[in-house]
């Protein structure tokens, strides 16, 4: 049974958020850390990785992989996977995490769909992970795009499971129904942080709207969900523990839970590397509020082991049991109430 806390939150319904703001100027702008030894990784260029990288270019395709600077990159690409980013490499938020250009986007690509779903059918991957920039210029934040990339590889790949990392439509819930009436198997949207660190790491997001999101990704369809979080960025013990407690809370099945790295010293600061040890003690906490599968270690990132983690739940060509689309995880709250704004409409819930 997952440990219960107060939890500052959850409070009118997803509410405004009551946390008491906590100085952090010891983390400005400190020398950059050695990487400890369980961080350090194999640089990338055998044979699987080159091959891999021949076809990214040669179908004009962007991955998260080479945009985020992931650590992995070398592990995924040598065996042939990759996370594809659709909706051009210029995002139109500055996240502190992050290390994707920001700016304004060039228009959209309407042929990506069809060429992700040709490298994906090349790869022959079981199970294909797509995610965006975030496009916040767009009526509906690129979500038509991401429905044609999944009625796309239906088409090609009916085999293969597909998860889909999304960002948060800036409340517009129309544009969360479009992609999850396209059926993924996997609805991810990554939490990345404690609500206090949310005006340093993720300003133009919301905590509570994340939530939010996940709560009602799982009443709208029968795709499993999923989030993820950095750790190290200056959150305390206790804040890691309330929002894996806020996600069980939300009907989660997935958890990632890795080692924030700051890209460069104009992003934000890592305050700390967690030993591999604290990573199994978070585990087996997520594992006590039950989440179906949990993947926690300094080197975890959103889709690290993503076909592993489908197979772990189970995931094939049919999504969870619609029995379940009530029954969540944990402790789940109560069916929202949907009225979803219009696609130009007023998003003030940002």
């Amino acid at each position: 049974m997952c440990p219960s806390a107060t939890s500052p939150i959850r409070s009118a319904r997803f509410g405004k958020q009551s946390v008491q703001p906590v100085a952090t100027s010891s983390l400005e702008k400190p020398a950059r850390a050695r990487l400890p030894r369980w961080l350090k990784v194999k640089a990338p260029g055998d044979a699987g990785y080159r091959d891999l990288k021949r076809l990214i270019g040669r179908l004009r395709l962007h991955t998260v992989c080479e945009s985020a600077r992931c650590p992995n990159i070398g592990e995924c690409w040598s065996q042939g996977t990759a996370t594809f980013m659709i909706l051009g490499d210029v995002c139109t938020r500055s996240c502190g995490f992050c290390a994707i250009k920001t700016g304004r986007p060039s228009e959209l690509d309407e042929d990506e769909p069809s060429r992700v779903a040709e490298a994906v059918a090349s790869l022959g991957l079981r199970h294909a992970v797509i995610t965006s920039v975030n496009r916040d210029e767009l009526a509906d934040g690129g979500a038509r795009i991401f429905a044609r990339t999944l009625e796309e590889l239906k088409r090609r790949c009916p085999a293969t499971t597909v998860e889909v990392l999304i960002p948060d439509f800036q409340g517009n819930w129309d544009a969360l129904a479009l992609v999850i009436a396209a059926r993924p198997q996997i609805l991810n949207h990554n939490l990345e942080t404690v609500p206090r660190l949310y005006q340093a790491m993720r300003p133009q997001a919301r905590y509570t709207r994340s939530l939010e999101l996940l709560d009602r990704a799982r009443h709208l369809g029968t795709a499993f969900t999923k989030s993820g979080m950095m750790l190290g960025a200056g959150e305390t013990r206790a804040e890691i523990e309330q929002s894996i407690r806020d996600l069980a809370g939300v009907g989660c099945s997935i958890l990632t839970l890795g080692q924030y790295l700051s890209p460069s010293h104009n992003h934000h600061p890592v305050a700390r590397f967690l030993h591999p040890t604290e990573f199994d003690e978070l585990k087996s906490l997520a594992i006590d509020c039950g989440f179906g599968h949990v993947e926690s270690g300094p080197l975890v990132r959103s889709s690290y082991h993503a076909a592993e983690q489908a197979t772990g739940l189970g995931v094939a060509a049919a999504a969870r049991p619609a029995d379940e689309l009530d029954a969540g995880i944990g402790t789940p709250l109560p069916p929202l109430e949907i009225t979803p704004p219009p696609l130009q409409g007023d998003h003030s819930r940002k």
